[in-house]
């Protein structure tokens, strides 16, 4: 199966110096990829001069003439920067020249314009931001993450379906778990709202564990956790301050004295093991659950090694058809809730 991603090659902190790179390092490792470079052809030309024919005969460079900043207004870049190379690269991906597409730009402009252009799937209310985060027996899918500050039950329940098809493809198991994210995992805990979802999820035919406490996520309790995007976004924010924290003090106690420098040499190899274990790059991407088409989000300030990272997410996404997983499932919920209306 041959897999086009798109890829906004302006967007980022960055830019160029990080995209180009890393779309090629990806090339050379996965053999049946292409991918479109959107933005400014005369640049990307010159980052991709000296690349071998048969790795630039897959490449494709696309202009675009705007650029998004990264601090810019999502509402005034969707109105705007019609020709920038996130708007771009999205357009391709509604077009079906290519099946994903990747920025690491703006991330409210990149909600508001993949929302605008690629509309939400049917039984979707609003698409989600989702997340793989590390946990102590593998990776546990977190959304929403900041894309709806207040949720309805019924939404929720959306993020416990998208969030299953997600971690599905990219873990690989067949039935994941799910859990809600709670202030307790007892069924009495919670808003009303909260406890509404809970019910909800018990009939969805989700593999429902429960609520989950915020600790579960690290302790990969269940393979998908779902919340609204007001809680999640300060879960993940609070989790990246903690391990910059942590790699900090670490930093600041190995160098304080010679013998612990010593010590610091001789841990070295641990060292290097347990931060290649919580390296935020090997989890970098998140995905906008709920579109008609697969976008992924990589953080703005990653490097060519994280970027890389985001587009195999990608490309897992375009082979395990997440979104026609989603579709399928949304439609069967659907088809339930009908049948017990009319039975009621």
């Amino acid at each position: 199966m041959t897999i086009t991603v798109a890829v906004d090659a302006m967007g980022g902190d960055v830019g160029l110096k990080v995209t180009v790179p890393a779309s090629i390092r990806f090339l050379q490792e996965t053999p049946d990829i292409h991918l479109i470079l959107v933005g400014d052809s005369a640049a990307i030309d010159a980052e991709l001069h000296g690349l071998q024919d048969a790795l630039r005969a897959r490449v494709r460079v696309h202009h675009a003439t705007e650029v998004v900043g990264m601090d810019e207004s999502p509402q005034l870049a969707l109105k705007n920067k019609k020709d920038s190379s996130m708007r771009v690269a999205i357009n391709l991906v509604k077009e079906g020249q290519a099946q994903a597409a990747v920025s690491a730009g703006n991330t409210g402009a990149l909600m508001a314009t993949a929302k605008f252009v690629l509309k939400t799937i049917p039984g979707i209310d609003r698409p989600a931001i989702a997340k793989m985060m590390p946990g102590i027996k593998g990776s546990t899918c977190v959304l929403d993450l900041g894309a709806n500050v207040e949720c309805s039950p019924e939404q929720l329940v959306q993020f416990g379906i998208m969030g299953s098809e997600l971690a599905a493809s990219l873990t690989h198991k067949a039935n994941p778990t799910v859990g809600l994210l709670n202030i307790g995992s007892e069924d009495i805990k919670g808003t009303d709202s909260i406890k509404r979802a809970a019910e909800l999820l018990r009939e969805s035919g989700l593999n429902f564990h429960g609520n989950v406490e915020g600790n579960d996520i690290f302790k990969s309790t269940v393979d998908v956790v779902v919340c609204d995007g007001f809680t999640g976004n300060i879960a993940l924010k609070a989790s990246e301050g903690l391990a910059h924290m942590i790699a900090t003090f670490l930093r600041e106690e190995f160098a304080s004295t010679w013998w612990t420098k010593l010590c610091a040499l001789a841990a070295m190899p641990v060292l290097k093991r347990f931060k290649a274990r919580v390296d935020p790059r090997y989890y970098n991407g998140a995905s906008f659950l709920g579109l008609r088409g697969i976008v992924v989000k990589s953080h703005g300030g990653t490097d060519a090694l994280g970027f890389r990272i985001a587009l195999e997410q990608a490309c897992e996404e375009v082979r395990a058809n997440v979104i026609g997983h989603i579709a399928d499932r949304v439609a069967s919920q659907l088809q339930n809730l009908k049948r017990s209306e009319s039975e009621a």
